[in-house]
């Protein structure tokens, strides 16, 4: 398996896992998105729009544009989960898209990233791609994690992106307009 198609995949899985996230909570009214919990951030509401606002800072620094730290400090503070869901499917489908179009070569393109004080932090584009969906799993887990504390069962995100599991994604895969070789970019099947 070569790296970029590593990176295409778990785009997909990322968008994946968020449409299943927020898919499971459309039930949750908004005083239950927005009550306390435990974790880093306190609510699903925070947690989730953290997440939103990091994705469209690191999307304007994948794409080059110059009002970055904007984005993140201007970006929207969903109140429900409708709203959340529909701005997340966005950024998310521009980051399977960014990834979907680059080649290996432009992994080790040097991404310039607007940081405190107009501190510039660069970093190879590959780097930045990988950080990006680490930080995706690691607060989409806290807001899972945070699910056991409402009447909604946690619905799975981590078992459903093998090859050979097509199963368990066929509806959400329809609902996306996806298809296995989008995921895969190949036909698929237990090797």
């Amino acid at each position: 398996m070569e790296l970029l198609g590593y990176l295409r995949t778990q785009a997909h899985a990322n968008r994946l896992a968020n449409h299943r996230l927020h898919h499971a909570m459309r039930t949750l009214s908004g005083e239950e998105f927005a009550a306390p919990r435990t974790s880093f951030f306190p609510s699903l509401a925070k947690t989730l729009n953290h997440i939103l606002a990091v994705d469209l800072y690191y999307l304007a620094a994948l794409h080059g544009e110059a009002d970055m730290e904007r984005q993140w400090r201007d970006a929207p503070n969903c109140e429900t989960v409708a709203d959340l869901a529909y701005a997340q499917a966005a950024a998310d489908e521009r980051f399977t898209a960014h990834v979907g179009a680059l080649s290996a070569a432009q992994l080790e393109d040097v991404v310039d990233m607007v940081r405190a004080k107009g501190r510039i932090q660069r970093e190879r584009r590959g780097h930045v791609i990988a950080h990006l969906l680490n930080h995706q799993v690691h607060h989409r887990g806290q807001a899972h994690a945070m699910l056991a504390g409402t009447a909604i069962k946690p619905p799975p995100l981590d078992e459903f992106l093998m090859p050979s599991e097509a199963h368990f994604r066929e509806a959400e895969l329809k609902t996306l307009g996806w298809t296995e070789a989008s995921l895969f970019g190949h036909a698929t099947g237990a090797a």
